[in-house]
């Protein structure tokens, strides 16, 4: 039974990467980098089918006499089929998310030019046969978009992004020109003008036509939400569970960042006389004076990769000097974000695919926007100061995210690689936060771990936020107010979550989720 059940998981990686050649060049599964994917109904409903074969093949399995791990592996399987066919045929995200395509048409070519996995030659190859389906991708995509159903907000995010994919081509591509034969240098700048042209039509069609008729709700509403949810986590745990969870936690990580704050304040007036017990009001006054302790260490406007990068040495320092966990070899890499990726998020890890070892990880960091004022600036900055920007690369990098996923891709079971649970890996990387704070990192400074609080207690708003946006129908002024007075977080930080919010749903709960679960299951029970 278990050669039967491996087999089947086999066929499974082997066959469903080939429904988009772009995902699997980023699981490093390379052998369909020349192809673009087909978005078309037909293609969808071959995708449907196959999942069908492979959901009827389980069913003919004895999971009983499967091993331990293979029983693991068999929930998983299953568990992937399933959520991929609600997502089809229930959400329907391909016939109103204009960014499930921008993203896509970007990561195509930067996955294939990001990484040395082949020699630039053969993987520039692979860019121009990529780039001449442009126009027919592009054209699937405006056929395959139902207008009305967009949210503006999705249409204003995919306007900015789609511009962005033109940076790749201009940074990544024509640089490397020259360095071809002639006939192949001949094919791609060829492939370059028509890919252009189709990407400049589609920022046209998305000004002209999606944006101005961008009439769908960005809510996705209590039905859908929870059905979501409960495939983004896993987990029996209801949006009722997890909110009353959430709440409970806001309030201790209030009481914990009080008593540090309080520490710091006495510092600087060691006759104050503090009321026991405080009042909520008191006890917050208090703990911003302790973050603006954390504020007045900011890094200049121009310099945060460059302060990520040493933070990145020091922690990597740290966990090896202090032996708190095996540093894979593989080599990680702060970037600035790809200009077709921001809009979402500030930061985030981009590790090699499951199915390879031993390639760079990019951990990308969003510059500031050069549309913004010199207040804008300033409540960035803010929030990313110093110690802010230490927990960020805990987080995203060492020995968060990078960490884990280099022993992730490593893992025996090629089919657990496969499928890595988003939970577990954004509850790992919130765990490190509060495990490098206990350890001593920085000398055991209290900023850091005020500010180390202070993230977790953004994980927390995230799991409250998510379902009050898509839910309960909060008004944006609510939220950020839910975000600035609970949270303590700067204006600029906290815009930007709102966004997000809005752009996604069901994954802002898995940093709560993920690290209730991973460090103590009763936690969110």
């Amino acid at each position: 039974m278990d050669n039967i059940f491996e087999q089947l998981a086999e066929k499974y990686i082997d066959r469903s990467v080939a429904f988009s050649p772009v995902s699997a060049t980023g699981l490093g599964d390379h052998r369909f980098d020349d192809q673009l994917d087909e978005i078309s109904e037909a293609a969808r409903a071959k995708q449907l089918q196959f999942n069908r074969d492979i959901r009827d093949a389980l069913d003919q399995i004895d999971v009983e006499k499967l091993s331990r791990a293979n029983q693991v592996d068999y929930q998983l399987l299953r568990h992937e089929l399933d959520a991929d066919h609600w997502h089809t045929t229930v959400l329907q995200e391909w016939a109103w998310n204009p960014l499930v395509y921008t993203q896509r048409a970007g990561s195509a070519i930067y996955s294939l030019v990001a990484r040395d996995f082949a020699p630039l030659a053969e993987r520039l190859r692979c860019v121009a046969k990529r780039l001449e389906q442009f126009p027919r991708f592009h054209q699937q995509v405006r056929e395959t978009l139902d207008v009305g159903r967009v949210p503006a907000i999705h249409a204003e995010t995919a306007v900015s992004q789609t511009k962005g994919i033109l940076s790749i081509f201009e940074q990544m591509i024509r640089p490397q020109v020259d360095s071809l034969p002639d006939d192949q240098k001949g094919q791609l700048a060829a492939a370059l003008t028509a890919a252009e042209q189709a990407i400049n039509e589609q920022h046209r069609w998305l000004e002209t036509e999606v944006l101005p008729n961008a009439k769908g709700g960005f809510r996705i509403g209590a039905e859908l939400y929870d059905q979501k949810l409960a495939f983004a986590l896993h987990s029996p745990l209801s949006r009722a569970e997890i909110r009353t969870a959430a709440e409970r936690q806001l309030s201790k990580l209030h009481t914990e960042m009080y008593e540090i704050a309080k520490r710091l304040y006495r510092e600087e007036y060691p006759l104050t006389d503090f009321p026991e017990p405080p009042a909520d009001a008191f006890r917050r006054a208090i703990i911003r004076f302790g973050l603006e302790k954390a504020y007045a260490l900011t890094p200049d406007a121009d310099a945060i990769v460059a302060t990520a990068e040493q933070s990145l040495a020091a922690a990597t320092d740290f966990v090896r000097d202090n032996e708190l966990v095996t540093i894979p070899p593989d080599p990680v890499n702060i970037i600035t974000m790809p200009e077709f990726q921001r809009g979402v998020s500030l930061a985030y890890c981009d590790p090699p695919g499951p199915l390879e070892t031993g390639q760079q990880t990019f951990y990308a960091v969003s510059p500031i926007p050069e549309s913004w004022n010199e207040q804008q600036i300033r409540s960035h900055l803010r929030e990313y100061n110093l110690r802010s920007l230490d927990i960020l690369t805990i987080h995203e990098a060492m020995p968060g995210h990078f960490l884990q996923l280099a022993h992730s891709n490593r893992c025996p079971s090629r089919l657990r690689r496969f499928l890595h649970s988003g939970v577990f890996i954004e509850g790992w990387a919130v765990y490190t936060e509060k495990m490098m704070c206990e350890s001593g990192y920085l000398d055991h400074d209290p900023i850091l771990k005020l500010v180390s609080l202070k993230w977790t207690l953004r994980g927390v708003v995230n799991a409250i936020l998510d379902q009050a946006v898509h839910v309960d129908g909060i008004s944006r002024d609510d939220a950020m107010r839910l975000m600035v007075e609970d949270a303590f977080q700067e204006e600029r930080e906290a815009a930007a979550k709102s966004v997000r919010a809005q752009l996604t749903s069901a994954q802002l709960p898995t940093y709560f989720v993920g690290n209730a679960q991973t460090t103590s299951p009763a936690a969110t029970g």
